[in-house]
């Protein structure tokens, strides 16, 4: 049986193609001018794939060559110390993902489940503060943090976005109120707690949502930028992207060194791909067992 192809078909594959290749095409050039070397940034722009690919940027950014090498190879001799700032923001990103999206659920069931004075109105205001921009609490925040002692601590860089956000916990709480109320109760006459009904029947049917949640948070916070180099102000706390402008800044006057950024950029960006390929298969198996469609 063949297979008919409709105009819109063709046009809806045509849409999502280009939109496929303006995602891609900036990590591709990303790539491409990571082992580009500095002398060829230039003069072999218009290139597919560069002329004379090499992998001394990496070495350089990673501080495997010495500062000589690195100036040679068009560098300003700045190096990255990448396991260390990888560590930390592999620590910052899993705090607030892990007690976010812990704390979130545990609202989103109360909203959808129990019954107390005020309810709704905690909800409403709680989803109004979506309307929020994050910059208008940026400075009180750092206020508040700066008054708890807590700059250059872990504490103070998780503390803003720890508990939870109404994006995550409006989202649970829709999910929570399309599971089967028979499931809980069947549960309670079981002799389980609200407690036990949460951690043991609600928790393992949503871990679809609770995956997507705990994953589009610790993305977020992998590419936070502004709040960890307003707090995280040490080497001890200092973030990989915070290391990166760091690293662009150490750069010569004359001109950014390009290469070595695009290498660093590149080594930022394997972390949260690993965990999107693991994270991925368990959230596609995780929709299949809850049938989320």
């Amino acid at each position: 049986m063949t297979r008919r192809y409709s105009p819109g078909r063709v046009l809806a594959w045509l849409v999502l193609l280009a939109f496929l290749a303006l995602t891609i095409v900036p990590f591709y050039w990303m790539i491409r001018t990571a082992i580009t070397p500095a002398a060829d940034i230039y003069t072999d722009s218009t290139s597919i794939v560069p002329a004379h690919p090499t992998m001394i940027n990496f070495w350089r950014v990673l501080g495997l060559v010495d500062a000589r090498t690195a100036r040679a190879a068009g560098g300003s001799g700045a190096q990255i110390n990448f396991v260390r700032y990888t560590l930390n923001s592999i620590v910052y990103s899993a705090l607030i993902a892990g007690v976010q999206t812990f704390c979130c659920a545990m609202a989103g069931y109360a909203f959808a489940r129990l019954r107390f004075p005020g309810r709704d109105l905690v909800f409403g205001i709680i989803i109004a503060a979506l309307m929020v921009p994050p910059i208008f609490t940026l400075l009180p925040n750092f206020t508040l943090v700066k008054s708890l002692g807590a700059i250059d601590t872990f504490f103070g860089m998780v503390a803003p976005s720890l508990l939870m956000t109404p994006f995550a916990v409006f989202f649970l709480r829709q999910f929570f109120l399309s599971i089967p109320r028979e499931v809980e109760e069947a549960a309670i006459i079981d002799g389980a707690g609200r407690w036990g009904v949460f951690w043991r029947v609600v928790a393992p049917m949503s871990r679809g949502p609770l995956i997507t949640i705990a994953l589009t948070t610790a993305v977020w916070a992998w590419k936070d930028f502004l709040w960890p180099l307003l707090v995280g102000r040490g080497e001890q706390t200092r973030v990989l992207t915070v290391a990166l402008g760091v690293f662009n800044q150490q750069s010569p006057n004359t001109q950014p060194d390009w290469t070595g950024l695009m290498a660093a950029s590149t080594l930022s960006v394997l972390p949260v791909l690993a965990l999107l390929l693991f994270l991925g298969k368990r959230l596609v198996q995780s929709l299949n067992f809850t049938g989320i469609k």
